[in-house]
């Protein structure tokens, strides 16, 4: 969005662009973070010294953003998912104009650029575990595993969905598929058409735009993004609050998060809750450390799934089960296995902020959710029954 604006020619503060600490340089009339114009700038022979600095205090149009959107998710479900629809038709199309102008261009060019780029396919280790090579490979799959957590956000809408039993399984597994086979081809074209070197900024795909000569396509490409990114935070923040509904709903949680508004029918508190707290937490920390922080969370909470699956498959062999994962033992053990290699291939520091958020949670569960927990009342109160019983 800032990059956008300042194609406009409005100019937000810099010190308001970036979460704390971000320094920020001014050249050719524009702001941009020093860590992602340093190598073009230094290779093009500009003294960094002498451009006009400054350090970030807050990204306000994360902050701004965040609270748009949830209060688009206060409104209603109904019109939460209207407007989803038609930013992903939206966005989607912006996808596929830029597969198809990418293809032009190569093809143009007799694919010579992806010949040029692509050699070599994967740059050899520098020596350090990440830094390129297989290593690098491995560190890359779980930075940018964040990718991937809109799909099992799709189940926690399935209270609000017609025929869950039927729609879920399409739901995720349709998506997963489409939006691999963009992702695939969409970085795919952008390598071939502009070395990976110089994609180390906030508009990749913008930049591979400039490469196949449409001077139209950047803007297009910078409101698919803007969109694109829109219809993430609208999912996640839907996805957020209506864990906390179902946890609030099971005892896990105060009442109050399980309330309904009486004129919207949405769980407001939880989602104003979530919206203010993460939209403080956008304002304030960098986008690459929350990247990390969102992965390896969510690698987590997939081995437990993977491990849960098998576990209840063969202690609780008769559970109803509308949807029946394949393979079981092999698929979820392989699935519990490839996450905790991604897992441990990040960095320390996301480890030790990963044990900070357990405690956390650890903390929330033994001081109130097991108390409180319906699960734990109904074993307590000696019915055997378990209310809550999980499906795998």
């Amino acid at each position: 969005m800032n990059s956008f604006l300042q194609d406009h020619g409005m100019t937000i503060p810099p010190a308001l662009t970036a979460a704390p600490g971000t320094e920020l340089v001014q050249y050719a009339g524009r702001w941009s973070r020093l860590s992602n114009v340093e190598e073009s700038l230094k290779g093009s022979g500009v003294d960094i010294a002498s451009l006009p600095h400054t350090t970030a205090v807050f990204d306000i149009i994360a902050f701004l953003a965040i609270l748009a959107v949830t209060g688009v998710l206060v409104v209603g479900i109904k019109e939460s998912a209207n407007l989803n629809t038609a930013i992903v038709l939206l966005k989607v199309c912006i996808v596929l104009i830029f597969i198809g102008l990418a293809i032009t261009a190569l093809t143009r060019a007799s694919w010579e650029p992806a010949t040029k780029n692509w050699s070599p396919y994967i740059p050899p280790n520098t020596g350090e575990f990440g830094k390129f090579g297989w290593s690098g490979v491995l560190r890359g799959s779980a930075v940018i595993f964040f990718a991937y957590i809109g799909f099992d956000a799709v189940s926690t809408a399935a209270q609000e969905t017609i025929k869950p039993k039927r729609d879920m399984p399409i739901g995720i597994l349709g998506s997963l598929v489409i939006c691999t086979i963009l992702y695939i081809l969409v970085s795919g074209l952008l390598t071939a058409l502009v070395p990976y070197t110089a994609l180390d900024v906030p508009d990749p795909v913008a930049v591979g735009v400039d490469a196949t000569g449409v001077g139209w396509g950047r803007i297009l490409v910078k409101l698919g993004a803007i969109f694109g990114l829109a219809s993430v935070m609208l999912v996640m923040l839907l996805a957020q609050s209506r864990v906390l509904f179902s946890m609030s709903h099971d005892g896990l949680l105060p009442t109050a998060a399980a309330k309904v508004h009486p004129r919207f029918q949405t769980p407001y508190i939880s989602t104003i809750a979530v919206g203010v707290f993460v939209s403080v937490f956008a304002g304030l920390v960098p986008i690459g450390i929350l990247g990390e922080l969102v992965s390896i969370g969510t690698l987590l909470a997939f081995v437990i799934v993977c491990v849960s699956v098998w576990i209840l498959r063969r202690t609780h062999p008769d559970l109803p089960r509308p949807f029946r994962t394949p393979g079981v033992p092999a698929v979820p053990i392989l699935g519990a296995l490839i996450a905790l290699a991604m897992m441990a291939a990040l960095p320390w520091e996301t480890w030790l902020r990963l044990a900070i958020w357990l405690a956390i949670g650890m903390a929330v569960y033994f001081l109130y959710g097991r108390k409180h927990s319906r699960v734990q009342k109904a074993l307590a109160a000696g019915s055997g029954t378990d209310p809550a019983a999980p499906q795998a």
